[in-house]
Formats: structure tokens, sequence, C-alpha cells
């Protein structure tokens, strides 16, 4: 097979996979149903296995024509089928600080679910009441990796961060008030956390911290075979 074939709107990389360890994505936002469609019928084809983010209805729809095992789900907005062979050992944490932070929590927890990773949630433990956080002191120790998602202040990543010795990658939301500057205010609060050891990806980018979470889950897997 080519390392990639030119459908003259887009060029589906089969190589990706070989590269990086994982196939390409694609990106729902701004293309057709149809393009959706048949970029999906190449990477199953290619890997047996795909993934669209920022999906709609519609283009489920258009890739359940072919596929009706596809899964698609409104919340993150993922449409999904197949998934990695590889199954790596320990946790990922998907954390949020609220409700409305869901659908971008959802989309690092099913990314990192189809990656390989088994994952656990804690949603709805913003600072605002943190007790709520504290019942689950437990569990965040017993995590290989904490996603945490917030909006408004963005203030769960530094408290995370800080009881913790696991990655901990930050996830800002577009969820919060005038002065949140839709999701910029959480981005620059995580980006100057005084917690060590957190990372932080852009903001709504559910997508690429649970990519995150499964590579850093696969560097482990792999130096542990070595």
């Amino acid at each position: 097979m080519n390392q990639f074939e030119d459908l003259g709107f887009s060029k589906v990389d089969y190589a990706r996979e070989a590269r990086t360890g994982c196939p390409e994505v694609i990106f729902g936002k701004g293309k057709t149903a149809a393009q959706v469609a048949a970029i999906f019928e190449r990477l199953m084809k290619a890997h047996g296995k795909a993934l669209v983010t920022l999906a709609t209805e519609e283009m489920a729809q258009a890739v359940k024509q072919d596929f009706p095992d596809a899964c698609y789900d409104p919340v993150s907005r993922l449409i999904s089928l197949g998934r990695s062979a590889e199954r790596f050992a320990g946790k990922v944490l998907v954390l949020c600080a609220g409700t409305s932070d869901l659908p971008v929590a959802e989309e690092a927890a099913g990314t990192a679910e189809w990656m390989g990773c088994r994952v656990e949630k804690i949603y709805d433990v913003g600072v605002a009441g943190i007790d709520r956080l504290l019942a689950y002191r437990d569990k965040l120790q017993e995590a290989n990796v904490l996603v945490v998602v917030a909006g408004m202040e963005g203030a769960l990543a530094s408290v995370v961060g800080g009881m913790v010795r696991r990655p901990v990658i930050a996830v800002p939301t577009s969820i919060g008030y005038g002065a949140h500057f839709h999701g910029l205010t959480p981005l620059l609060s995580m980006l100057t956390s005084c917690a060590a050891g957190v990372s932080v990806v852009n903001i709504d980018n559910g997508f690429g911290a649970g990519y995150q979470a499964a590579a850093i889950q696969r560097l482990v897997m792999e130096a542990g075979a070595k």
C-alpha cells in the first residue's frame, strides 16, 4: 500500500500508524458528511479501526451506511469503530470540574479508550466544593496518568497536580463567564500552575489530552518490555 492516497479533498495518511503508533484520526469539523465517510472507509480498510472527532449526527449516519457497527456518542462527538489491539497496564483517570465540561472530558476518555487505555472517570469535582475531590484521594493516587478538564479559572488542575506523583494533563475548556475569554483564562492559569508535573493542551482539546495519555502509557509498556 502507498504511504498515502490522494482523494482530491484529502490525502489519507496510511503510514501514520507505523510512524507514531496510532492511525490518522479524522477531524470532523469543517468536513462534509460524505468526505468523512470516504476517509473513514479508507482508514477501516487499512487499519481495521477509525476515529472521528468533533463529529455530527449527519456524519455518523453517513458512516453507518457502510459500517453499521460504528458508534456515535453525541456527548463526546466521537465516531469510533474498532480499537487498538494494545492494552496498556494501569489506568488513565479523567476528571472534570463541572457537568458543563463533560463533552471535552468524554472526548478525552473516548480517545484514550480507543487507543488502548483503561479509563476511569470522576466528574463534577471542581474546587468550589473541594470535599467532592478529596473524597477520591485514593483513586487519584492509583492512576498512572490523570487528565484534568476545567473551565472557569481552571484551578482544578493545580490542585490535582499538588496531590499526585503521576503526569497530569490539563485541558482548559471554553466554559465560563465573560472574563473567562472563551477558555483563555483557564489556559493561562494552567500554563502558570505552581504544581510541578502539569502539562497543558489547547482549549477544548480533549482529543489531544486523551492521545497524550495513551502515548505515556505506551512508553511505559515499551520501557517495561526492554
